[in-house]
């Protein structure tokens, strides 16, 4: 019995503590919504790095699993210690022949070169392209790209210069909505091609503000460099997929050493032209996100820091000016330790109403940004839980300061100091 009057006297002490908490709040409205409105932003700014940084996570993820783990991209030229001017065009209808016939564990090579910004036309519709790819056949099986309709290009297409393309699927909405393209003829600059297959929609930027790989046109290669005067003989870049993608890494060092056998490289020669796989793109992008999370975090964490300094000197001067309810509490009997859990409480009210604001804000601002194309975010239950821990922290961290300080007052000279 003695424990449970024990503990009805503690939640009654407890109770009249938050209840005085939050009657000085409301006492105080406009600082309150100042301290409120300076957690807020703080936490915004965290809600929105937060998301930002999982949405690149994601988006790598999506790029390496669109770019398979089975496959190498060889790009003519070396781009990491290529000097400007050096020759790009290093890679040669010869090499892409001699890899699919003596290439161990190669079974598919895919030549591509392409067009930039053409203006696809239908009826009365236009549609500017950023880019045309000209390709051989099975373009969609070795990109692991589903065909919403249709067929992919076949070799008789390469062979016979067909005109005929792929559609990705943003251009078959602006050019045709809802209404299948298969058998339409279009205009590709001035070339009529017709639609033989529509790519199945896969939603990755595809470099640039908004710009996205569905937005494209494929067809024969063979078509490309003719009919847009290419030069024949050589091709920008050479997708070749594998039977295993376990000895990728030694299947990358037996292409490497054909391409400088086949280019005629010396031992002391850079090579001419770059392999990228899977792992490097993987490797470059969670780089590229690590970077991005000590910076914004830094960035959050000085807006979090900012709200707990605004917190803490408005508590200071509510603590002066409470010197005298301070010291009437102290004089009939309260303890330290109630003050102290009074100011506390009052700061974790703030911080938690800051925080709940703060990720409203945050989630807000950042759907806007995602909207305009400006950031990729992904909302997650983390982001609530960080917000909530912040509070909890900035209440802990800047408010048992004041706490303390209004603890410590005597309550004599407290009621002295408020009637002078």
């Amino acid at each position: 019995m003695a424990a449970w009057r024990n503990a009805g006297r503690l939640a009654r002490t407890l109770w009249r503590i938050q209840r005085m908490a939050a009657l000085a709040l409301w006492a105080h409205k406009a600082r309150s919504l100042f301290v409120v409105a300076a957690v807020a932003m703080g936490v915004a700014a965290l809600t929105v790095i937060v998301a930002s940084v999982d949405g690149a996570r994601r988006k790598a993820l999506e790029i390496v699993d669109f770019f398979g783990p089975d496959a190498v991209m060889v790009i003519g030229g070396d781009i990491e210690n290529r000097p400007v001017g050096q020759r790009v065009n290093t890679l040669s209808f010869s090499d892409a022949r001699t890899i699919a016939r003596s290439l161990p564990g190669a079974y598919a090579v895919l030549p591509m070169r392409s067009v930039r910004a053409v203006t696809l036309k239908y009826g009365n519709r236009n549609h500017e392209s950023p880019i045309v790819v000209g390709a051989t056949e099975n373009y969609a099986k070795t990109w692991n790209w589903p065909l919403a309709e249709g067929r992919d290009l076949s070799a008789d297409d390469i062979t016979h210069a067909a005109k005929v393309a792929l559609i990705g699927d943003e251009p078959a909405k602006e050019l045709f909505g809802d209404a299948s393209p298969i058998g339409r003829t279009i205009q590709v600059g001035t070339l009529p091609v017709q639609i033989v297959g529509r790519l199945a929609y896969r939603g990755l930027s595809g470099g640039g503000h908004d710009v996205t790989i569905d937005d494209r046109i494929i067809m024969p290669i063979t078509t490309l460099t003719q009919r847009f005067n290419l030069d024949r003989k050589y091709f920008r870049g050479l997708r070749v997929k594998f039977h295993d993608p376990e000895h990728i890494d030694a299947a990358k060092d037996n292409l490497r050493a054909l391409l400088r056998h086949l280019h005629k490289l010396g031992p002391t020669e850079n090579d001419d032209f770059t392999i990228i796989s899977a792992s490097e793109i993987l490797k470059f992008l969670t780089a590229f996100t690590g970077g991005l999370v000590a910076f914004l975090g830094v960035t959050a964490a000085v807006a979090i820091i900012v709200g707990g300094f605004v917190l803490a000197n408005l508590m200071f001067l509510s603590v002066s000016e409470r010197k005298v309810e301070i010291g009437l509490r102290k004089a009939v009997g309260a303890t330290r330790t109630a003050i102290t859990a009074q100011f506390l409480s009052e700061a974790l009210y703030l911080t938690l109403a800051g925080s709940l604001c703060g990720i409203g804000l945050g989630v807000a601002l950042g759907e806007s940004l995602s909207r305009l194309g400006l950031l990729e975010l992904r909302l997650s239950p983390k982001i609530f839980f960080l917000s909530l821990l912040a509070a909890l922290a900035i209440a802990l961290v800047f408010g048992l300061s004041p706490a303390r300080k209004a603890a410590s007052l005597d309550p004599i000279e407290a009621l002295r100091g408020g009637g002078e």
